[in-house]
């Protein structure tokens, strides 16, 4: 029932999106072709920070702060990020953004299900999806539940040793 997608490599582009734009706290809903994510960015603490955040407030009045991702900025967002991904000698970081996202679709890439709601709190995910008998199902899952898979991914990598 899953929608033939590759919800590993779109929810780490897409991870690689907000991450950039300081979103960590978001629901992201899929609706059809394209993706719908509401959040905030986190907030600045200098002063300076603050009268850029005031500036931008005042230009954007009116503004919806929901982000959209159809397919083709997906597969933009693709490009731009394999810059980051190919560094050698690099281990990835299983806290970023990109990387649990990356995860999540890779469990419902295994399960084969179509995404249809994603919340992420700071510690959490709570991941509603259709499985491939058409029945919808919610789960609730920590960060570190997808450890042990990210693991798994990653190990089967050639990261030369450190000297």
């Amino acid at each position: 029932m899953a929608d033939n997608h590759s919800y590993d490599r779109q929810l780490r582009s897409i991870g690689q999106s907000l991450e950039a734009q300081r979103i960590s706290i978001f629901e992201l809903t899929r609706q059809g072709e394209r993706y719908i994510v509401q959040g905030e960015p986190e907030k600045e603490i200098s002063l300076l920070a603050a009268l850029r955040g005031w500036q931008k407030r005042l230009r954007r009045d009116g503004v919806a702060t929901s982000l959209v991702y159809k397919d083709d900025d997906i597969e933009e967002l693709d490009r731009q990020g394999l810059s980051n991904r190919t560094k050698a000698n690099r281990l990835p970081d299983f806290h970023s953004l990109p990387n649990t996202l990356r995860m999540v679709g890779a469990h419902l890439n295994a399960k084969n299900a179509a995404l249809l709601r994603l919340q992420k709190t700071e510690l959490s995910f709570t991941i509603l999806s259709r499985n491939q008998d058409g029945f919808p199902e919610m789960e609730e899952r920590d960060l570190g539940s997808f450890y042990a898979d990210f693991v798994k991914l990653h190990g089967s990598r050639n990261i030369p040793a450190k000297r």
